[in-house]
């Protein structure tokens, strides 16, 4: 062990020098349209004999309309059943080649992903379920309702959790009547109440051409990516894009939620409407971010909460954009007791920060914190993967990955500053709090 141990800074060293290779060896993306224009995105990767694929769709919770959790049931559906396959036959085809296969959707997207051998005995079987699936899902009557049902239980379980309820609470009051606003689980009116053929529909009218982009990272030359490209989504009818969703609107005053909740700890989400992944100030508002609550325990909101005071294990911050301006969010638990100390000291960091900006020499450590780590972010067929279908779903450059270290480096601590004072308003703020209720267990003596 005292051996191992002292080659541990060596080791390190090492891999942050693969790491920085690594970044400035990311090969360029490439970019077509398959024969009925869906977009795709490419980039090879020649290590392993693998292919990750993704095929993103512009099908997302903001599509729910008044049936909320309507997207995020149509998508979980999708292999339940295609053509002649049930669930079982389609579980044994992928496990039969080794195949990897999962499908999500959030407010913004719904996707499906694949990850396979890119020998053609594998790698053609699962594509021609995935296209199968994504081209002909039965939506069979007994399925649809299994899958409701597992998801009304999770809507139990979500009842139960502090967190979840203060997140939907947060998104509520954050976007009202906006498509962000709705539930992307649904709600149990919601979910017992939608048809098969609005699911039937649903999938219809977004799981399309138009509304669709591939992103496909793995051990392929481009005539290899382009014939597996056309094999997943140039089955997909051409459709209707979708109407884009509409601009978010601000806040125009803040607005304090107290749910009381049988937890020894409180919840505490404060935040506000933040930008769009295209809002050319994202980049330096995730920079001053990495500073204020966006690097762990290193950050300006956990030291002043944790370090200093002990008032919570951490406290944490972040923008998530979406094709509409996402959330800006801090979060924390405290002690049931300590909420309005918590929330003080939390709301007058970020006020100060906002004002004032951060030191420089802490910016330039959060910068070569990211730049340092960017490689390390990629390191993996998967993580690429995914890298590239955000790229991809938000239409960023071509050259994103190549420039990205240099947009950091760019960065000015005066942009820094203009970013935050132009899009954060500490004073107009949507504050949640569950907790605090007086029949919550107390916290063991000594505790």
């Amino acid at each position: 062990m005292p051996f191992l141990k002292s080659l541990l800074p060596g080791i390190l060293a090492i891999a942050l020098l693969l790491a920085s290779g690594l970044a400035a060896a990311v090969p360029a993306i490439q970019n077509w349209r398959t024969a009925n224009g869906v977009p795709v995105y490419f980039i090879p990767a020649r290590e392993l004999p693998m292919v990750d694929a993704q095929i993103l769709f512009n099908a997302g919770s903001a599509r729910d309309g008044e049936r909320p959790g309507l997207a995020k049931l149509t998508n979980a559906l999708l292999e339940e059943g295609a053509g002649d396959w049930s669930a079982d036959a389609i579980a044994d085809r992928l496990d039969r080649v080794g195949a990897r296969f999962s499908a999500s959707s959030r407010r913004d997207s719904a996707s499906v992903a694949l990850r396979s051998l890119v020998d053609p005995r594998y790698l053609q079987p699962t594509v021609e379920t995935v296209a199968r699936l994504l081209k002909e899902p039965t939506f069979a009557p007994d399925a649809v309702d299994r899958v409701r049902q597992q998801m009304l239980t999770a809507l139990r379980d979500r009842a139960q959790s502090p967190g979840a309820i203060a997140q939907d609470a947060f998104y509520k009051a954050l976007y009202g009547n906006h498509p962000y606003g709705s539930p992307p689980e649904g709600t149990p009116a919601s979910l017992n109440a939608i048809a098969r053929a609005e699911i039937q529909d649903f999938h219809r009218r977004h799981y399309t051409a138009a509304n669709a982009v591939v992103a496909i990272v793995g051990d392929l030359d481009r005539p290899a990516a382009e014939q597996l490209a056309n094999a997943l989504a140039g089955g997909l009818p051409q459709g209707e894009p979708i109407p884009p969703t509409p601009p978010v609107p601000p806040l125009t005053a803040s607005q304090t939620i107290r749910i009381p909740h049988p937890s020894s700890q409180s919840h505490i989400l404060i935040g506000q409407v933040g930008v769009s992944r295209a809002d050319p100030d994202y980049y330096a508002l995730y920079l001053g971010n990495h500073v204020l609550g966006g690097n762990g325990l290193v950050s300006q909101l956990s030291q002043e909460i944790r370090e200093k005071r002990g008032l919570a294990y951490g406290a944490y911050s972040g923008f998530s954009p979406m094709r509409q301006a996402g959330p800006f969010l801090l979060n924390l638990q405290t002690r049931n007791d300590q909420v309005d100390t918590a929330l003080q000291v939390a709301q007058t960091t970020l006020r100060e920060f906002t004002a004032n900006g951060p030191a420089a020499q802490t910016l330039e450590e959060a910068r070569q914190n990211i730049t340092g780590g960017f490689a390390l972010d990629l390191a993996g067929n998967g993580k690429l993967a995914s890298a590239l279908g955000a790229i991809a779903f938000h239409g960023l450059p071509l050259d994103y990955l190549q420039n990205y270290i240099g947009m950091m480096n760019g960065i000015s601590l005066e942009q820094v500053k203009a970013a935050w004072q132009r899009h954060v308003q500490p004073d107009r703020s949507i504050t949640v709090i569950v907790g605090g209720d007086q029949t919550a267990p107390k916290p063991a003596a000594g505790s």
